[in-house]
């Protein structure tokens, strides 16, 4: 059986993406077969992977990875390629083909031998393998009354996928809209063979988390968290990419959403009595984690930490047990939000009925970012916003939400409530009535350079609850108890 594996990490077979191939056939059919305009011959997908990247006008190229779509139906990771499917709609019988780049012979001193077609069918056991370059005869003979190629927007990003180019396109009859948001509904509920996948690099990032935990202390330096990080899920997990550049705020770092970009690389010296929010996740196999933990620079909360990192904790309990199939993924931004500003309330930060805040938006002060969002193999997984789905919420305090989606068994998210202090944020809610009445103002202005305190599960839903994927310490207790140990 063909597979993929790093060393001794999860082998991912190839019959997860015949799965997915099989998945993909079965909805386009259902989706599109009332509606064609023939009821025999060939209707083929055709796809282009991703292509190698030069760093500039350098030869050095970026490390590749696969585009997401392309790797769901064929879990290919060489550059350069090229597959169809080829579908008789009258019998549903599907042929998969693989077409592979051609290099001139000279190639093999850099890239070592080179793999003819008949290696790349059994390596990732399509139906036939062919050079890229006999893409055109191929489709000459398969005389396809109608050829699905990818594109589409992307609700997270806002960018667009392009569709492919090839020789001879102007001779069929394509479309380029039908198919993306059929194979992005695809992908949204996971298969038995993906969670697996899901389950080891959620498994390989908790345990990379619980070594960063048990590193980090007064003195050491951000980036050196991200380093052990990345080290542990390669060396250990097989993972040679991150899903997404590491984020490791320390101190008022904490509350800065996408810290780690380039301008603020993780640099800053992380200093006794500061909470340490780290965000990283590995990826394998083109599957992704996203998995923050936040805990105090030198194993003790504050009293103030305590307060504001349960606050979020409770939040985030609230969700895990509520969350299940045929619950709404905007009731449960509600819950976290009204769980927190319960506690906030209790803690003497906010003042009113809890209700009427969460309807003046007051809870996006304090988390101004959505509940979560779908993951696999995007980080920010595809089929948020697609056309049959819930549309975003117009509120001010709901339009961040990635999805506004009925849950259902199968779907993988990420559950990450988080209270942060950002001094714009604060400046705004201060100036604004609506807001302002509810604040304890003294106490407010006290958690100025607090930081911020994010928790981010990766779950499973089913259909009675949630499977957690991510097995870190999440109590006060628990993450005292980890950094004690170290």
């Amino acid at each position: 059986m063909a597979a993929y594996q790093m060393g001794s990490g999860h082998a991912v077979p190839m019959s997860l993406f015949r799965g997915n191939r099989d998945r993909a056939v079965k909805a386009i059919l259902q989706e599109l077969l009332p509606g064609l305009k023939f009821d025999s011959g060939n209707l083929l997908v055709l796809l282009e992977g991703g292509k190698d990247k030069s760093l500039y006008n350098t030869d050095v190229d970026y490390v590749f990875r696969q585009e997401s779509y392309f790797q769901y139906l064929f879990g290919v990771k060489e550059p350069g390629c090229y597959g169809i499917l080829t579908i008789d709609v009258k019998t549903g019988d599907q042929r998969s083909v693989l077409f592979v780049p051609r290099f001139p012979d000279e190639y093999g001193t850099w890239m070592g031998e080179l793999l003819l077609p008949q290696d790349f069918k059994d390596m990732y056991e399509v139906d036939e393998a062919l050079y890229a370059d006999e893409l055109n005869v191929y489709l000459e003979g398969a005389s396809p009354k109608l050829i699905l190629t990818l594109s589409g927007t992307n609700s997270d990003s806002g960018l667009t996928l392009q569709p492919p180019e090839f020789e001879g396109k102007e001779k069929y009859v394509t479309d380029c809209d039908l198919l993306y948001p059929i194979l992005s509904e695809c992908r949204v509920i996971k298969s038995p063979e993906e969670i697996e996948v899901l389950r080891y690099v959620a498994k390989v990032s908790s345990d990379a988390h619980i070594r960063v935990m048990k590193f980090m202390r007064p003195g050491r330096m951000e980036f050196e968290g991200e380093s052990l990080f990345l080290h542990h899920a390669y060396s250990v997990g097989g993972c040679r990419h991150a899903s997404y550049t590491c984020i490791c705020g320390s101190g008022t770092n904490s509350s800065i959403l996408h810290y780690g970009h380039a301008g603020a690389p993780n640099s800053r010296p992380v200093q006794d009595g500061d909470l340490c929010l780290f965000d990283m996740g590995a990826n394998y196999c083109g599957y992704a984690a996203d998995i923050t933990c936040t805990f105090p620079a030198n194993g003790k909360f504050t009293e103030d930490q305590k307060f504001i990192y349960n606050a979020v904790l409770d939040a985030r309990n609230a969700v895990t047990e509520a969350a299940r199939d045929g619950v709404s993924w905007v009731d449960m931004h509600k819950l976290a939000g009204r769980v927190m500003l319960q506690r906030l309330k209790e803690g003497g930060m906010l003042n009113g009925d809890v209700e009427e805040m969460l309807e003046a938006g007051v809870s996006g002060v304090f988390q101004p970012h959505g509940l979560g969002h779908l993951i696999g193999l995007d980080v920010h997984d595809v089929g948020g916003y697609l056309p049959a789905e819930p549309k975003r919420p117009s509120e001010p305090w709901l339009s961040k939400l990635r999805f506004a989606r009925i849950l259902r068994a199968g779907m993988y998210v990420t559950i990450e409530p988080g209270c942060y202090f950002i001094n714009w944020l604060m400046d705004r809610a201060l100036a604004d009535p609506n807001i302002a009445k509810y604040i304890n103002v003294e106490m407010f202005n006290r958690f100025r350079r607090f930081g911020g305190v994010r928790i981010e599960d990766d779950v499973l839903i089913t259909k009675t609850g949630v499977e957690n994927f991510a097995i870190v310490p999440r109590t006060v207790e628990e993450i005292e108890a980890a950094m004690s140990s170290a």
